[in-house]
């Protein structure tokens, strides 16, 4: 109730100790040498799981004998496999050919690699916004095995994480049409056994100077090369075409490959038809081109002239959904999103796609996901804007962004998060939007179609759809706010707030307001969150909006209980318990009951949340409410009885708690519970599975970024060490959570993980323990709950002693 947390899968699991300190620099903090009691493990990838992410090899694939044998020469020399340890740049402009090449050179090569191969295009070309480095990590984490919400959201720790899991792997990584050297780096492995295989239409100097990248200019086929292209495709289709016409028709493509490759399949699929007729439907097409476009190089003239050449044989129907996809907000799409698109059936609608992969205007991905060549969704784009009308365009778009935002609805709604979607009005009849009935289908729709979504955000925004632009982050409000932040939460909320003010819509900018507050929480930006909820609680009460004002209520005596800042935290739940008996709303009065039971466990007056976590527990299994919101009064209750000398009582709680987040595969929930466990461990006497608990708990902490629950969990380490009386271990974890939560602002906890270093240094250097209890008391001045005052009094009696 009190801990809004994300779904993800389970890292590891509590069992055996391992008598050593080990793992990844980004996934522990190691204090110094230990020799015994923990195990710290990285992000678990199992061995036997290697990705196998290539597409397909070209069909076909002709020529580039010379470029694949100076390929072949980055690997070995005389003959001499060496261990890969380079970059290879493939350059050139857009349809010569890079990718095939790569990927055929990949394919030829890739026995070598023996854990795998990692294929991201980055779409630095198209009109869509280019991969982010970020993004194409995530993606890369995934096929490694790092489940979803164990990848960080900060750039660099997702990049220190994935090269961390290489670095001892022998990796094929192919960046597939990337812009910018920056868009690049991120991604390349930090150790010698991998090979980054790069296709880009820039020349990127930069990548060649400074990382040592080897550099292979491709040009146009010569033209034997283009000629055989021709051959091998209407191989069996047509009769034998004269060398004359088969040199004309690769002339007037310019004798670019990808415009060679759709010549040729037109000619196959027309073999009655006399190549001198098709040139000519060329030459034609190619004059049209002329005079519609500006001068940009004759290859690109050339390219468009095939394409249109290709378009303009289309049946009816295609012809207009080809033309209307290059509408669509994101990358690649699915069937039933290019049915919304269009307004037409789903069914007729995956003949017409079926029609344009077979005519290699669209390719087909999966069995239900659709992309572009940049170059074709640039081509289909221009001949929407010419050949629609304005206002069918405008249709196009409303019905796909509406599209997109109810099966959000959706997808919200089957996730089960506490924070329902908010009422829309009805879907227009025409938009069929997708039907996700249970959570794992939710969530791998939602992970599909991330970045369409902010896409579709983001061009609501730009056309003046602002109730959409605001309604599709308030709508996935309820998937992010259990979710680690990431930069398009953030993105999403200030064009949605733009939106809604533009709009002049209150209920909107409350919702949007609340978001911010959530991402910005999640980000532990604590005072950005406190003016975002302030925000949408101001605009909530002007409005009467009850709900919202509970939502804001909440989250405002959260952001206060994780500061310790108790009095403030009571008085907001005080405030959220009234309103809750107002509106009669058994839900909210439940977790008004969980986190009263919560802060009076922080006040050390443990009857009182005895009984309130038994309330609440109790009001959790008669509204029949999702069992992660049990989760809170089980640890209360664990933490009570722990307090009151029930450590049996106190390790049944706890070990409910994890079992239900085990069940829920969350991550946040799995972090905190194992913390809890751990403490409930210790008072049982099973000092060895409480190091395995925290350990497991730091892990989790620090895949989610969360700095400062992985602080308590290394300083409930450095507790436990001390019981062991292995004080110069305790001491080292203690110091790298001092160190950790210097970093944040909470001194609450930077003063018990001081207090605890000074008890661990107390014989060895009593200088140092002294100084450290100075600054801890000093910390704790602002506060005077009783458990300050109990921490106070055991620092002045620890300073008294030191001084006699």
């Amino acid at each position: 109730m009190t801990r809004d947390q994300p779904d993800g899968a389970v890292p590891g699991r509590v069992g055996d100790t391992r008598s050593q300190l080990s793992g990844q620099a980004e996934n522990v903090v190691q204090a110094g040498a230990v020799s015994g009691g923990v195990h710290f493990h990285h992000s678990e990838v199992p061995e036997a799981q290697v990705p196998r992410q290539l597409p397909r090899d070209v069909w076909g694939f002709v020529g580039r004998a010379q470029e694949l044998a100076s390929l072949d020469a980055v690997l070995g020399q005389g003959g001499q496999e060496q261990r890969p340890s380079a970059i290879v740049a493939i350059a050139g402009t857009g349809g010569v050919g890079k990718t095939s090449l790569a990927l055929h050179w990949a394919h030829r090569i890739r026995a070598r690699f023996l854990h795998g191969q990692l294929y991201v295009n980055l779409r630095g070309y198209g009109p869509e916004a280019h991969v982010r480095p970020a993004d194409a990590l995530e993606r890369f984490l995934r096929a490694l095995g790092v489940p979803a919400q164990s990848i960080p959201s900060d750039l660099e720790d997702r990049s220190a994480l994935y090269r961390s899991l290489i670095a001892e792997r022998n990796v094929l990584v192919v960046l597939d049409n990337a812009a910018t050297a920056g868009q690049i780096r991120p991604l390349l492995p930090g150790g010698d056994g991998c090979l980054v295989i790069v296709t880009s239409r820039s020349r990127l100097p930069s990548l060649i100077a400074r990382d040592g990248a080897h550099r292979l200019n491709l040009e146009p086929f010569t033209p034997e090369e283009a000629i055989s292209l021709v051959q091998v495709t209407t191989d069996g289709y047509r009769e034998a075409d004269s060398p004359e016409e088969l040199a004309e028709l690769t002339r007037a493509c310019a004798h670019l490959p990808l415009a060679v490759r759709i010549a040729a399949e037109r000619a196959a699929s027309r073999p009655h038809l006399s190549l001198r007729d098709l040139i000519d439907d060329l030459h034609n097409e190619s004059m049209l081109w002329e005079a519609l476009s500006s001068d940009d190089g004759d290859e690109a003239d050339s390219v468009r002239a095939v394409f249109s050449w290709s378009y303009r044989v289309l049946p009816a129907q295609a012809a207009r959904l080809f033309r209307l996809l290059g509408l669509h907000p994101g990358p690649e799409f699915s069937a039933d999103a290019a049915a919304a698109l269009s307004g037409q059936p789903t069914e007729i609608i995956k003949s017409l796609l079926d029609l344009l992969v077979g005519s290699h205007l669209l390719e087909q991905l999966t069995p239900d996901r659709y992309q572009y060549h940049d170059l074709l969704r640039a081509y289909a784009a221009d001949q929407a804007h010419q050949e629609e009308p304005p206002e069918q365009q405008r249709l196009a778009l409303y019905q796909v962004l509406t599209w997109y935002l109810h099966s959000a609805v959706s997808a919200t709604a089957a996730i089960n998060s506490i924070y329902p979607p908010p009422p829309l009005g009805p879907c227009d009849g025409v938009v069929n939007p997708q039907a996700l009935q249970d959570q794992p289908t939710a969530l791998r729709w939602y992970q599909a179609e991330k970045e369409n979504l902010l896409a579709a955000t983001q061009l609501a925004s730009d056309h003046g759809l602002d109730h959409i632009a605001w309604q599709l982050p308030a709508v996935l409000h309820g998937i992010h706010a259990d979710r680690p932040p990431f930069e398009g939460w953030f993105t999403m909320g200030e064009l949605g707030l733009q939106a809604a003010r533009r709009q002049g819509d209150k209920t909107g900018e409350a919702l949007i307001q609340a978001t911010l507050g959530a991402a910005c929480r999640n980000a532990y930006r604590k005072k950005e969150a406190v003016e975002h909820y302030q925000a949408a609680l101001k605009i909530c009460c002007e409005t009467g909006d009850l709900e919202g004002q509970q939502q804001s209520i909440n989250a405002l005596g959260i952001l206060h209980l994780q500061q310790h800042q108790l009095d403030r935290a009571l008085e907001q739940f005080k405030a959220l318990k009234e309103l809750a008996g107002q509106t009669a709303s058994p839900s909210w009065q439940a977790v008004a009951t969980g986190n009263f039971a919560t802060t009076y466990v922080e006040l050390g007056d443990l009857n009182k949340a005895a009984h309130l976590a038994a309330q609440a527990l109790d009001a959790c299994q008669h509204l029949e409410s999702d069992l992660g919101a049990h989760i809170d009064p089980l640890l209360d209750l664990s933490t009570v009885h722990r307090g009151l000398g029930h450590p049996e009582q106190a390790l049944a709680f706890a070990q409910q708690a994890l079992t239900i987040a085990q069940e829920r595969d969350n991550l946040i929930l799995q972090g905190f519970v194992l913390l809890v466990l751990g403490h409930a461990q210790r008072a049982n006497g099973q000092r060895p599975e409480a190091l395995e608990s925290y350990q497991h708990s730091a892990v989790l902490h620090r895949q989610l970024r969360d700095r400062a629950r992985e602080a308590q969990a290394l300083d409930a380490i450095g507790e436990t060490y001390q019981e062991l009386e292995r004080i110069e271990e305790a001491a080292d974890f203690h110091r790298a959570a001092v160190a950790m939560l210097r970093t944040l602002n909470n001194p609450w906890y930077l003063a018990l993980a001081l207090e605890h270093l000074a008890d661990a240094l107390s014989a060895a250097d009593g200088e140092q323990s002294r100084r450290h209890r100075e600054e801890a008391a000093s910390l704790i001045e602002q506060y005077n709950d009783p458990k300050a005052l109990a921490m106070r009094e055991r620092l002045t009696a620890a300073l008294r002693n030191s001084r006699s």
